[in-house]
């Protein structure tokens, strides 16, 4: 019984050892095959390329059949380039551009859920991040409280009865400084009905910016951290462009996310609400 436990037991160790074997020798076999399929697939430029020439000519044709196939290549560059920030950033795009809501939420909640080790990637992610937490936020009562510039305390829960602007702006933001004439316009004559308007500026110099509104006479009460896009109430509220502008209602509910489009006639029909 010892013998035939001894052979019993070497032909355990043998198979043990023959079967780890094969599958190191699969595994091996495995990892040569991948690399061959890696050298064999062209250089994702080459690729993107030709296939970016077709999206880009049929939304030029249909921009709502085109945004379907900015989707299409988009989805099937990141099936064999998965590292690759571009395709990502082709989801977005057509999730920004959609007027299906649906879609949008679909595509922005997939993009968000993404873990890449590729800081480009990673900033897609973000700023789907940001979308989806803008998107929820709207219709429902904004939170904000700081401590301006001037020393000025500001709480949005304390301006209900007002409607307030909340400008997320900088001084060298080309669009920004564009808009400030419609602003000021808007603040001028509404300001007295009820109109209030909260500065949220990405600048990095306080002092620039404290000049620049010295200079271009805005009264209004001016947020910065001095970090730039890193600025923690643009952070927290998923702004990730500027300028960005939206309006909250006399109840304290965000309303409008593009109030730069139409700024004076909104004001007006929110005040008189």
């Amino acid at each position: 019984m010892k013998i035939i436990f001894v052979l019993f037991h070497g032909l355990l160790l043998a198979a043990i050892f023959f079967t780890g074997s094969v599958a190191h020798l699969a595994v091996g076999k495995n990892k040569a095959q991948d690399k061959q399929a890696d050298a064999a697939k062209p250089e994702f430029q080459e690729v993107f390329k030709k296939l970016d020439a077709g999206a880009r000519a049929a939304m030029k044709k249909d921009p709502k059949e085109g945004l379907k196939e900015v989707e299409r290549v988009g989805r099937l560059l990141i099936k064999d380039y998965p590292e690759e920030p571009i395709p990502y950033s082709m989801l977005a795009f057509v999730a920004g551009r959609t007027g299906d809501k649906q879609k949008k939420v679909s595509i922005f909640k997939e993009l968000a859920a993404i873990n890449s080790s590729n800081p480009k990637v990673t900033q897609v992610v973000g700023r789907a991040q940001g979308e989806l937490k803008k998107m929820e936020a709207l219709g429902k009562p904004l939170e904000m409280k700081f401590t301006a510039v001037d020393g000025r305390e500001v709480d949005l829960s304390k301006m209900k009865g007002k409607v307030v602007l909340i400008d997320f702006w900088a001084t060298w933001c080309g669009p920004c400084i564009q808009e400030l004439p419609n602003v000021k316009k808007a603040y001028g004559e509404l300001h007295d009905k009820g109109f209030e308007i909260v500065g949220i500026s990405l600048d990095k110099d306080k002092k620039k910016l404290t000049d620049f509104v010295a200079k271009n006479e805005m009264p209004w009460a001016q947020f910065c951290d001095g970090k730039g896009w890193a600025n923690t109430l643009a952070k927290e509220h998923g702004v990730r462009s500027i300028p960005a502008m939206w309006l909250v209602d006399k109840k304290g509910n965000l309303v409008d996310q593009s109030a730069r489009s139409g700024l004076e006639a909104k004001v007006k029909k929110y005040l008189a609400e």
